[in-house]
């Protein structure tokens, strides 16, 4: 089924907000949906709906929060989500964040006790369509075993990074901090379908290639990703005073309770530095001459991050979004949701 990112959009926000948000953030978790499908992050997108639609429905997800920002200093602040929508807490959150960069050349923003806030380069893209350098990392649900270790303790801890150019190019990158992202495993899983060895551990923390055993997924390059994963979390959970490692809410154990998680946004305005428009030209050069670069056998040319997202985003405006026809007979029907997540394991079984 394909669908137009507009139509998209209003059924998303028809949705979630028949399951209890109000228009104004409903229509803003549709923003960062639909960005992920257009996007082809369908992992993100409108698959999310019903689980989000249930949440919000039992009350897990505050409908009506009482948000505030406390701004700690000069360039730091910390927004307080009261378990709200994750994905309208991280949008204030960097609006807040973007604002003070403006004014003082770098800032530094948590949000805190907030729910799932999905793809997160949508955040940093704000701040990189403002002229601005973004970082922005999250929590996840503990599913990763530490380097050498046999039992999860860490979430795949996403991390992503934006920068403008002098151009309509843009520089932006979202990535987990495990070899392979825990959609890949459930679709494995789904299908029956092996796995590499170097994507998950089984219960006795042992490399596995089935995925009907996985227990953990393998952080990336071993110790690197290892290092890169505390890193998160501790800047996204022990910074922001929320739980930490282990001890992070589950997706999906108990959709009646907030989450708590924590999310924190970094951002630099480049005029405090080498300039605006030098650091712009430069960027644009680095991407000219990245382009430049001979392709390696089996590639056709060499990619910047973030260049086929918008790539497949531009082929969806003219073509349409795919969307798998379960998902969008959800989305048209009066249900707001089916009890499908509630007290289930990080398989969602």
């Amino acid at each position: 089924m394909k669908v137009s990112k507009t139509e998209l959009h209003q059924l998303i926000k028809n949705k979630i907000n028949k399951a209890g948000l109000s228009e104004e953030h409903a229509s803003i978790v549709s923003d960062v949906l639909t960005f992920a499908d257009a996007r082809g992050i369908h992992s993100h997108g409108a698959m999310r709906v019903e689980y989000y639609s249930e949440r919000i429905a039992k009350g897990g997800i505050t409908n009506n929060p009482k948000f505030s920002f406390d701004q700690t200093g000069p360039s730091c602040g910390v927004f307080e989500g009261d378990n709200g929508s994750g994905f309208v807490a991280a949008k204030l959150a960097m609006d807040h964040a973007i604002e003070m960069a403006k004014e003082n050349g770098v800032a530094v923003v948590g949000a805190r006790n907030i729910s799932h806030s999905g793809a997160l380069a949508y955040y940093v893209e704000m701040a990189a369509a403002q002229d601005m350098v973004a970082l922005s990392v999250c929590q996840s649900d503990p599913m990763v075993v530490p380097f050498g270790g046999s039992e999860p303790y860490f979430g795949t801890n996403p991390i992503a990074f934006a920068a403008p150019s002098n151009d309509d190019r843009m520089i932006t990158f979202d990535m987990a901090t495990t070899v392979q992202a825990w959609g890949k495993i459930l679709h494995a899983r789904s299908k029956k379908e092996a796995i590499p060895d170097s994507w998950a551990v089984d219960e006795e923390g042992n490399p596995t290639t089935d995925s009907t055993k996985v227990n953990a997924l393998l952080p990336i390059s071993g110790p690197k990703g290892y290092g890169l994963m505390m890193m998160v979390d501790i800047l996204s959970g022990i910074l922001l005073g929320v739980p930490f490692g282990k001890h992070v809410s589950s997706m999906y154990h108990d959709l009646s309770k907030g989450r708590e998680l924590g999310q924190l946004h970094i951002v630099i305005n480049p005029e405090f530095f080498i300039g605006l428009e030098t650091f712009k030209k430069n960027i644009s050069a680095m991407l000219d001459e990245i382009k430049a670069i001979a392709p390696s056998p089996g590639f056709k040319e060499v990619n910047y991050p973030g260049e086929r997202g918008r790539m497949r985003e531009k082929n969806y405006e003219a073509e349409g979004i795919e969307i798998v026809d379960d998902i969008y007979n959800y989305l048209v029907s009066d249900d707001i949701h089916y009890d499908r997540y509630d007290h289930k394991n990080k398989f969602a079984e």
